[in-house]
């Protein structure tokens, strides 16, 4: 990171400004090279300062400077921001003239990978940077605050150092047993700290789930022979013409995807190729999709038309799905009922009729309930919500575990002391505090340029 580092900070396009980041050694005094207005090398920090940008002493851009000095800035390096005119092209020559003035174009995060680096900021911090740019609804903005302010990271630090606690008092019992002022652990007085802790790991895993589905959403797929309303369910919930819909049994081949926001979370929804035996090579493709989408789906929104019978077809993928989350739309219901499903036990069932628009706040309640998204929108959003973290944390928790087995089973002190050390590092992965450089280039891949 000896290197001095620059790239566009704003989004491409015309607009009223553009910014410009440099950050490293030689910022400062490579932007003072091209500006033409106060010495940058002698003003204050943080500091603003008016100026030309200027090539072979030719005009570039009016620009205001941004002076920022080490350690106080964002990276924990010097960082100058030049705010100039926006517009594709003379942000570009900016940037161009920075690059011959001895500056390198930064690598997608790397601003934030050398914030990482240099201590400004821990793992879960860095990528609730990219989590607040993504943030689609306010709910995940304010979980992506909670991160990057450090919320979240407290509660992983709180759980290391009960954990560490532990094991001081663990290496000091087995390091100086002769000391009689020193409180001799046995297995029994360890206990029950870890089986606090363990009921403590538990419960923000669980609460770590409702904090994915902010960041991420219901995958929610549509599904259903041919016919029976699919297409026409989803354009009721996306409130637009995003499915194609005709009598054709068979219209829908492929895939048809849309989002809507329920109660601050937002539902992936999937329109699904009719489910049906075809000899239609193309349809048949997309009733594979259709089957393959069920595993992988959080929801199932199960269609059935109310003035027809139900088929074995449909009996079996209600067997398929009954031990997922689901709802059984019972479409078509301002037509003769013919549909005989009362000994079949189904619960969560809908009747509705999208041709006249009926039901679909009965269906939204359904998902709130099943997702009791009421009780996730009142919380304080202070969750993991990446699934590596939470796959970190709860082999923590196993560790932690295996600790308290062994414990019950009169293991001796010092392979309990391998089961907390081994939970530790696990947490320590989560904080980024231990880590190898594809963890770090993994992290930092889906970043822009200029964060």
């Amino acid at each position: 990171m000896e290197d001095t580092i620059c790239a566009i900070s704003t989004a491409s396009g015309v607009g009223a400004i553009s910014i410009i980041r440099v950050s490293g050694n030689e910022s400062i005094k490579i932007v003072n090279k091209i500006f033409k207005g106060k010495d940058l090398e002698k003003v204050e920090s943080h500091t603003i300062n008016y100026g030309k940008i200027v090539e072979n002493n030719k005009i570039i851009d009016e620009v205001l400077v941004s002076i920022m000095k080490a350690p106080k800035t964002f990276t924990m390096e010097d960082v100058v921001e030049i705010n100039c005119h926006g517009g594709i092209a003379i942000t570009n020559k900016i940037l161009e003239i920075l690059l011959m003035n001895g500056c390198r174009l930064a690598e997608p995060g790397e601003f934030t990978k050398r914030a990482f680096l240099n201590g400004r900021i821990d793992r879960i911090e860095a990528e609730s940077v990219m989590d607040l740019i993504n943030s689609k609804t306010e709910q995940s903005r304010k979980m992506a605050i909670n991160g990057l302010n450090g919320e979240v990271s407290k509660i992983i630090k709180n759980l290391k150092n009960k954990e560490l606690k532990i094991l001081s008092n663990i290496e000091v019992n087995i390091d100086y047993p002769e000391y009689d002022d020193i409180e001799v652990l046995t297995n029994e007085k360890i206990l029950p700290d870890l089986e606090s802790l363990k009921e403590e790991m538990k419960d923000i895993i669980k609460k770590s789930y409702d904090g994915k589905l902010i960041k991420d959403g219901i995958t929610t797929s549509i599904i259903g022979k041919p016919n029976v309303g699919k297409s026409s369910l989803l354009n009721m919930l996306l409130e637009e013409e995003k499915a194609i819909v005709t009598d054709i049994e068979g219209t829908t081949r492929d895939i048809v995807e849309g989002q809507v926001i329920i109660d601050g979370i937002i539902l992936n929804i999937l329109d699904t190729a009719g489910i049906r035996e075809t000899n239609n090579t193309v349809e048949k493709i997309g009733v594979e999709k259709s089957i393959e989408l069920i595993d992988k789906s959080d929801l199932l929104i199960f269609v059935l038309n109310n003035n027809e019978k139900i088929t074995k077809e449909e009996i079996d993928l209600l067997n398929k799905i009954k031990n997922k989350n689901y709802i059984i739309v019972i479409n078509k219901c301002d037509l003769e009922n013919k549909l005989d499903i009362d000994n079949l036990k189904l619960d969560n069932i809908i009747k509705m009729s999208v041709l006249n628009n009926e039901g679909l706040s009965k269906l939204k309640l359904k998902i709130k309930e099943i997702y009791n998204l009421e009780k996730i929108q009142t919380s304080d959003l202070t969750y993991l919500n990446n699934a590596k973290d939470i796959a970190l944390l709860k082999e923590s928790l196993k560790n932690i575990e295996s600790a308290i087995s062994n414990i019950n089973n009169n293991i001796p002190i010092d392979m309990v002391e391998i089961d907390i050390k081994n939970a530790c590092e696990k947490l320590n992965e989560i904080l980024g505090e231990s880590y190898n450089d594809n963890l770090l280039n993994e992290m930092f891949a889906n970043f822009c340029l200029g964060k």
